[in-house]
């Protein structure tokens, strides 16, 4: 015999993970904080960040977040062409920010700045890798929720599943918005 879950039973799980995620990057936040001065004499961030490449990778995460905040509403109104073709918008610019944080990691690699650097560098990879690796999760549920949606159309359960991926979704832009004034702004000043 099955055992169904309700959607309270899930929704309360998906705010477990999403609390746990929140003591993650909490401390990973206070590594880097305590971390960031510690550079063993090589270049600091203000030396090594890009702030506008930095900014324009945040412009397009952010736009991936209204993105799939448009898949919601369009989902609640019906409109199957809308969900498609707002998270298919969302996976693409998902898939260019974590294009844009794979190509800064490899070219501070090859400049000679990798994460075994500094104590500086290993919390920003660490930070940033971790943001990154679930920017990547995010992606390969997307995928899931396609074939979800091809295979058993707009439904409640797809709904809900969209409600689902889309809080999770608004999580790492919130993370990405506190990684991005600690990290980018305030260690390139």
């Amino acid at each position: 015999m099955k055992k169904h879950h309700s959607h309270e039973q899930v929704h309360f799980g998906l705010w477990v993970y999403i609390m746990s995620d929140c003591i993650l990057f909490a401390s990973l936040f206070a590594a880097y904080a305590v971390l960031h001065t510690q550079t063993a004499g090589g270049p600091s961030g203000m030396e090594l960040f890009d702030r506008s490449f930095v900014l324009v990778e945040t412009l397009i995460l952010l736009t991936s977040s209204f993105t799939c905040g448009l898949a919601l509403l369009a989902a609640r109104a019906k409109n199957s062409v809308g969900v498609w073709l707002s998270l298919l918008a969302t996976f693409a610019l998902g898939a260019v920010f974590l294009g844009m944080e794979l190509s800064e990691f490899s070219m501070l690699v090859a400049e000679g700045h990798s994460w075994a650097t500094s104590a500086f560098l290993s919390a920003f990879f660490t930070l940033v890798g971790t943001h990154g690796l679930h920017i990547a999760v995010g992606l390969l549920w997307l995928i899931a929720l396609f074939i979800y949606l091809g295979v058993r159309g707009l439904t409640e359960k797809t709904m809900q599943r969209i409600v689902y991926f889309s809080l999770f979704w608004h999580f790492l832009d919130i993370v990405w918005i506190c990684l991005f004034s600690l990290v980018y702004l305030l260690g390139s000043l």
